[in-house]
């Protein structure tokens, strides 16, 4: 058993929190005698029985069966979207008052739940680069004493259709062309584009995608989304649609577009290591969970439908209330046990919390039942250890593969005598137990689409103009790449028309860019299939309630910003001021960040001062793209790094990618033998104040506007 007090919160004893346990059966195999699957002993591991020692081998070698038969059947499918995922184990805190909203227990005021998340890439195979331009899956589950609740969701809060019927189309789309199987983990192909411009509806979805928050820093700083407009249902039975949002404490952060691009090749595990080295370092990462509350009586009150799966509620609108924080505090013991076969599912639902009438949401509940049934070997994956809920189960289901648990007794159906009634509902003793909210119903059974989700373009043009300039350049860029990447010039034509009707601007910047001029009106084709769900379509949109949005640009003010966890290269050599190194490092750590030495070589080098120091990265192991920002300090190391060609390489693309560089003062001449030029991201001892101007950079994320002033494509 698995004790999840979480000593390092240094819970107040005041605070009424309740110690759970779960099941995880985990292994311990140290000093234990080897045996088989059925705990036999066994005498050796090496050699299969042979008929002399260089005989035939025996049939009878059970023991050599056994273990290649476990051996050919390690692996499972994997998962066909979501594949490539890490993940962790943590706590909830609950830290408001939502009991006029729903009778949710792991919502209640100073409730502490154990959960495990899990994060994901979509398109790509479990082999494929976590850097990948790509949605991110976000996905919790709460281990709570009402049972598993599983908040399924993306670090996006819209998807690309409305309807679930168009799922698999959308997957077959953007998954590798089926003739070639290319490309892998990219939506940068003909069948996706052709997909996309038919489909109208995907217009504010790929507005976010190719954005920078389709290729975030680190999993530890983007913000999660539960996409779908959910219920919360209180002691009276009353609803509130409901929205959540996770905030994370480090700040959303993305990387570069050629830098993402470097880092799939330097490291294709790299926001793998980064979460899993943050908690095993302590450096627990945390979230805020918010929700917008919408009451039932204004669910048709906004220019939007709040069950259309392609629109987000401004936060202007309706502002996000923090309720709770997620703090993940432990990794996984084994990826495959508990990563790779935790089960998600948008069903996995509590007393408090129930579905709405959301198309997308409606088709999730089935699909992600079916996968698991499908991936995880039949219907008791519930009963393996992660996905085990911490109250037990007690039901009359039996049998069926994999079965673990062994029930007893001789009744497994219900109503009965003989075991006393038992187990029993609990509205026959008056205990809470899940209760779908009751609404009322009335229509007409149709395969149609609400006019209500035909506006399209309000919020793609929403987020697009909420964007800094500089976020919009890369939109323009990422659509660019993209769009050229795709052979049949009628499918970029197309796409370029819907972009038309999202902002000429940048219909025009991307036409310029594939050497197109962009339609005016929407391709015959596209209307075409638009008209499939909305025959009168387009249809004149309301009114948006909001213009700007601030909330959806991750430009970062940098007296807003924090450098915790942020990893800085200090580029030494031989003969390196350690006065120099040690003030730089004080200041660094004492701002929650790391620093990295990185030398010429691995193994001692001497400082200036005269001492030794142990180096674990040289210029040989390591990449830029895998810093946030870069010091040279000062001392006899200057001259030895002024003719290394791997120093220079590092400063050079460290600036191109729009970091921070500081150059201690006897080191400002490096700048000169580079492309360097001096802005207020490149730090210079003589004419700035070294430490805090630097951490003041670093505050801000990175110097996007380098882009256009010095004209470096990034």
């Amino acid at each position: 058993m698995k004790l999840y007090n979480i000593e390092y919160l240094n819970m107040k004893k005041e605070k009424n929190v309740k110690t759970i346990e779960i099941d995880q059966r985990s292994v311990d195999n140290h000093q234990k005698v080897m045996t088989t699957n059925d705990g036999v002993p066994m005498y050796d591991n090496n050699n299969t029985l042979k008929a002399g020692e260089r005989g035939p081998s025996l049939q009878q070698d059970h023991i050599y069966f056994d273990k290649l038969m476990h051996f050919d059947r390690e692996r499972i499918p994997e998962r066909v979207v979501h594949a490539r995922g890490s993940g962790a184990h943590g706590i909830f805190e609950a830290t408001a008052d939502l009991s006029q909203y729903t009778t949710a227990a792991f919502l209640k005021k100073g409730t502490v739940t154990p959960l495990f998340t899990r994060f994901s890439t979509v398109a790509g195979f479990k082999g494929s680069t976590d850097l990948a331009r790509d949605v991110r899956g976000f996905s919790v589950k709460f281990y709570t004493e009402a049972g598993n609740y599983d908040l399924v969701g993306n670090n996006i809060p819209v998807f690309f259709i409305q309807d679930a019927m168009n799922f698999p189309d959308l997957v077959h789309a953007v998954k590798p062309e089926p003739n070639n199987e290319m490309p892998q983990a990219a939506s940068a192909h003909d069948t996706f584009w052709d997909f996309i411009s038919l489909m109208p509806e995907s217009a504010h979805m790929i507005m976010w995608t190719m954005s920078d928050r389709a290729i975030p820093r680190s999993l530890r700083m983007m913000e999660g989304f539960g996409v779908h407009t959910f219920k919360f249902v209180n002691a009276q039975g009353k609803g509130t649609f409901v929205k959540f949002h996770w905030k994370p404490r480090l700040g959303v952060h993305s990387v570069a577009w050629n830098e993402a691009q470097k880092i799939s090749g330097f490291d294709a595990d790299f926001h793998r290591r980064d979460l899993w080295e943050a908690i095993e370092k302590g450096d627990f990462p945390q979230w805020d969970l918010g929700v917008q509350l919408i009451p039932e009586e204004d669910e048709l009150k906004y220019s939007f439908d709040i069950l259309d799966a392609t629109k987000i509620i401004p936060e202007e609108l309706i502002p996000v209330q923090i309720v709770g924080t997620m703090t993940l505090n432990r990794n996984p013991e084994n990826f495959f046990a508990e990563t790779e076969q935790i089960a998600f599912d948008p069903g996995r639902l509590v007393p408090g919390i129930d579905v709405t009438d959301d198309p997308l949401l409606q088709g999730r509940i089935f699909s992600y039942m079916d996968t698991q049934n499908y991936r995880l070997g039949g219907p008791n994956f519930h009963e393996l250890p992660i996905n085990r809920p911490v109250n037990g189960k007690h039901n009359n289901q039996k049998d069926g593969f994999a079965r673990m648990d062994i029930p007893t007794g001789a009744v497994s159906y219900f109503p009965n005598s003989k075991a006393e009634g038992c187990p029993y509902h609990a509205m026959l003793n008056g205990e809470v137990g899940f209760e779908s909210h009751k609404q009322p119903l009335n229509g007409t059974k149709v395969r149609a689409r609400s006019e209500s989700f035909a506006d399209h373009f309000s919020q793609a043009r929403l987020f697009f103009t909420s964007q800094s300039p500089e976020e919009q350049d890369h939109i323009v860029n990422a659509l660019s790449f993209e769009l050229s990447k795709v052979n049949d010039v009628n499918i970029r034509k197309r796409q370029l028309a819907i972009l038309n009707q999202i902002d000429k601007d940048l219909a025009k910047k991307v036409g310029a860019n594939l050497g197109l001029e962009p339609e005016k009106e929407l391709d015959p084709l596209t209307l075409k299939f638009a008209r499939q769900n909305h025959p009168k379509y387009p249809i004149k949109p309301k009114k948006p309630e909001v213009d700007q949005s601030p909330a959806l640009s991750m430009k970062v003010k940098a007296d807003e910003g924090t450098i915790k966890t942020r990893k800085v290269a200090f580029l030494i050599d031989n003969g390196a001021s350690k006065a120099s190194i040690d003030k730089m490092k004080a200041a660094l750590e004492s701002e929650g960040s790391q620093a990295v030495l990185i030398a010429a070589q691995v193994g001692k080098i001497r400082f200036k001062e005269g001492s030794e120091q142990e180096i674990q990265h040289s210029y040989l192991t390591e990449a830029s793209v895998c810093y946030d920002a870069f010091y040279t300090p000062g001392g006899d190391s200057v001259m030895t790094l002024a003719t290394n060609p791997d120093y220079l390489q590092f400063i050079n693309e460290g600036y191109r990618h729009c970091k921070a560089l500081a150059f201690a003062n006897d080191a400002e001449q490096l700048a000169a033998r580079s492309f360097i030029e001096k802005d207020k991201g490149v730090i210079f001892e003589s004419k700035d104040n070294l430490t805090q101007d630097f951490i003041n950079v670093m505050k801000g994320h990175r110097v996007w506007e380098r882009e256009k002033s010095r004209k470096v494509p990034s």
